[in-house]
């Protein structure tokens, strides 16, 4: 068995070791040392990188029969080879960080959520708990978080030890230990004795702060989200310059950006509706100048949300709408048919693209699209091919 030197020291970011076998995981070549500081993926913390002598260390796993296994792009070492380790510390602190503030998250939810945890994952995208509460109210996630980030303003020590038969029953444990022998406990000062293998921080101030980002409803029961250490400064920093940028946009106060956009909404909703208004009063206009009755063939400017509006003002009016807007890329075209006519639109559409190339179709009564050519005499193609 590899001796797991972050169990005697979670600091440890260089090491020597001997290699003591070659091995395979997922057809990729893995080395299997005497020692090792890389912690391998397991309890929802993913495993360790860095290098080993000149080999880049791609990921760390642990195997069925808990052989730790470093997974290397280079050339492996001979067997007896002794090695140096170093890991890939920026990610490695990253990762206490997150594994600590999912401990103390979890200990804060079921102190004022009353969520057990169920399951957690410290991916690297997102970091969640799953907790068999469904429905928690937005102030009791609060209150969790608050309780979180006082904790960690408190600067409380963290311990990582293998406590005695003795010890372990005196322990008021979160969860229930997932192995029977060898029970690795973490305690976070007085608050959180949880069972767990991983990597933690050594005080709760090496946090920073811990930022709940969402709760959702899974599978009947509540997936919380959050972010914590150099990631959530990271992510707070950028959503702070996202803020900035839109208040320089509204030339307001960052605080004030929430109602310039609501008035920017509202400035929007009006506008769309006067356009609105306006386009359908254009649409009437247009319809009314069409004299006499029968089918309506005409090209005019516009796009075709506007030959929609004058389609149906004529087909209202009783008269088939057979409309285009031509442009320097092609034709749209919006083939309307009134009651008790016997156009066909879809069919007619076809017609026109087959001769003009283009995308759309209908239904009888009704079809559009828009056509690859621009076509200056549309009412004599449309009687052409109507007549055909």
């Amino acid at each position: 068995m590899t001796r797991r030197l972050y169990h005697d020291d979670v600091m440890l970011r260089r090491f020597d070791a001997s290699v003591v076998a070659h091995a395979t995981y997922k057809d990729k070549p893995a080395i299997v040392l005497d020692a090792t500081a890389f912690y391998p993926e397991a309890g929802g913390q993913l495993g360790d990188r860095g290098t080993l002598g000149g080999a880049t260390v791609l990921d760390t796993q642990e195997l069925d029969d808990g052989t730790i296994i470093h997974l290397v792009d280079g050339t492996l070492p001979a067997i007896g080879t002794n090695v140096t380790g170093e890991l890939d510390w920026a990610r490695r602190r990253q990762h206490m960080a997150q594994h600590t503030a999912q401990h103390l998250l979890s200990g804060a939810l079921l102190d004022r959520a009353q969520a057990p945890t169920a399951s957690a994952r410290l991916g690297e995208s997102a970091l969640t708990i799953d907790v068999t509460r469904d429905r928690i109210p937005d102030a009791e996630i609060a209150a969790a978080e608050d309780l979180a980030n006082d904790l960690i303003d408190d600067d409380l020590a963290i311990r990582a030890w293998f406590p005695t038969a003795d010890e372990l029953a005196q322990l008021q444990l979160r969860r229930d230990p997932k192995v029977a022998a060898d029970i690795r406990v973490v305690a976070i000062g007085d608050f959180d004795f949880s069972p767990c293998g991983g990597t933690h921080a050594t005080r709760t101030s090496q946090l920073g702060s811990l930022r709940v980002t969402n709760a959702e409803r899974y599978k009947g029961m509540t997936r919380v989200t959050f972010t914590a250490g150099r990631r959530a400064r990271a992510e707070l920093f950028t959503r702070d310059q996202v803020l900035r940028q839109l208040a320089t946009r509204f030339s307001c106060a960052p605080a004030d950006v929430p109602a310039a956009i609501d008035k920017a909404s509202r400035d929007a909703e009006a506008a769309t509706a006067e356009v609105t208004q306006l386009r359908s009063r254009l649409a009437s206009m247009i319809a009314d100048s069409f004299h006499g009755t029968g089918a309506v063939i005409a090209a005019m400017p516009g796009d075709a949300d506007l030959l929609r509006s004058v389609a149906a003002k004529l087909t209202a009016a009783g008269r088939d709408a057979l409309l285009a807007a031509p442009d320097d890329t092609g034709t749209t075209v919006v083939l309307f048919r009134a009651a008790g006519s016997s156009v066909d639109c879809g069919a007619l559409f076809k017609k026109l693209a087959a001769t003009a190339g283009g995308r759309g179709g209908g239904r009888p009564d009704r079809a559009e699209g828009r056509l690859a050519t621009r076509i200056e005499n549309w009412g004599e193609s449309v009687r052409t091919h109507l007549n055909v």
